[in-house]
């Protein structure tokens, strides 16, 4: 996780500071899980990296969508691009 975070945000500049600033709560999966969305990867993509099924990707898409993404009206990917 530590080698794929620094790269990461040398990409996307400091995106799990942000990320853990704006959403304490989550878990370093749900951190992993946001850093693949927000490369636009998809669901099948993300499964064999998170060592998941397709199902439980969805599973956690859409439990992260529910507790803040659509209160705010807006997609998962669309809330994680607002973390710059």
């Amino acid at each position: 996780m530590q080698a794929f975070q620094s790269t990461f945000d040398s990409v996307y500049h400091d995106f799990f500071r942000k990320l853990e600033e704006a959403y304490p709560e989550l878990n370093n999966k749900d951190k992993l899980l946001c850093a693949y969305i927000k490369m636009n990867l998809l669901s099948k993509e993300i499964a064999p990296l998170l060592n998941i099924s397709l199902r439980g990707v969805e599973i956690s898409r859409y439990r992260l969508g529910k507790s803040w993404a659509w209160k705010k009206g807006e997609n998962l990917a669309g809330v994680l691009a607002e973390v710059q």
